[in-house]
């Protein structure tokens, strides 16, 4: 009943998000527009379904898949310090982005050498930290992704180095920043499926999560093939991650600080954990995106903004576990 209460609580937040907005209607408006008697009807049916319903989605999915994937990796590393940063997937997704940039390709390019360069860091990462030596796999992961996060960082250091300051540096350093401004509504629609299958997938992985917490003797001896089941976990988590960072660029401290509200309020176990996380991440990026939109005049890049509310949040729940 409590997942079901939890789901109900975002859709409530997806609700109320539709309302929200610079344009002016009122919220008798938007009543009047679903029993069909509103003069501009046309005109908020393109508002809601063309513009802010897409956006919200893409809010609902990303911080999902981002919370979820943080909640993963601190699970497989047993460290609650790691975030979907850990393997080098949103340094190697900002590279490809920038070189996409950098050659003034067509978005859909710059989408997708977001993606294949954001995976292909991990690919790297796992072939650095010889991945067939499996005693030492979980060290040897975390400084595989350490090395592949500097290169690609250092590569896309170059890349703005070179890159014309009136124009695409502006590109590249607005995207690194996050942003569901420009995201197409079909690409979002496109993401829906596979995003959703990971995420299900990885809450489905919560008890073998929960065996490889205890460490890896213990999930051997308890039946479960302890390689196998993090690099099949790994892979998805990454994924998703690179899928979300291609729709919107680099968002960051989700997947750090929503698992650590899930654990402070449910404990350690995985199975409540994961699906909690996915929840929490969607209505905490909604959040975000809609004070990113309404604070000023302008819209703030929602990057910055998770930013500003992740680190003290952060912060009150060490405090918070430190006075336990």
């Amino acid at each position: 009943m409590k997942i079901l209460a939890h789901i109900l609580l975002l859709v409530i937040c997806v609700l109320i998000s539709l309302t929200l907005g610079k344009y002016g209607f009122l919220l008798s408006d938007y009543l009047e527009y679903f029993s069909g008697d509103l003069k501009e009807r046309e005109i908020l049916h393109t508002l809601i379904f063309e513009v802010r319903l897409p956006r919200i989605l893409a809010c609902v999915i990303i911080g999902a898949a981002l919370s979820i994937c943080g909640a993963t990796y601190q699970a497989i590393f047993v460290n609650p310090l790691v975030s979907p940063s850990i393997l080098g997937v949103l340094s190697g997704a900002g590279f490809g982005a920038g070189l996409a940039m950098f050659f003034r390709l067509d978005a859909i390019f710059i989408q997708l050498s977001t993606f294949l360069f954001g995976f292909l860091a991990v690919v790297v990462a796992l072939l650095i930290a010889g991945i067939y030596e499996r005693g030492r796999g979980v060290i040897l992961l975390v400084l595989g992704g350490v090395i592949s996060s500097s290169l690609l960082s250092s590569l896309l250091s170059v890349l703005k180095y070179a890159a014309d300051p009136n124009d695409t540096l502006l590109s590249i350093t607005y995207f690194l920043m996050g942003s569901l401004s420009f995201v197409p509504k079909d690409l979002i629609f496109l993401s829906l499926a596979p995003m959703s299958f990971g995420i299900l997938f990885l809450c489905f992985c919560a008890k073998f999560l929960n065996a490889l917490s205890l460490g890896e003797d213990e999930a051997k001896s308890l039946g479960i093939d302890v390689f196998k089941t993090k690099i099949c976990v790994i892979l998805v988590a990454t994924f998703i991650s690179a899928l979300s960072v291609s729709i919107a660029g680099i968002i960051g401290w989700i997947g750090l600080v929503v698992p650590h509200i899930v654990r402070f309020i449910y404990e350690a176990n995985n199975r409540a954990v994961l699906p909690y996380s996915a929840i929490f991440g969607a209505i905490f990026l909604l959040f975000c995106d809609n004070f990113s939109r309404l604070i000023l005049g302008y819209e703030i890049p929602i990057g910055i903004v998770t930013s500003l509310f992740g680190i003290p949040v952060f912060i009150v729940i060490l405090m918070r576990v430190k006075g336990r």
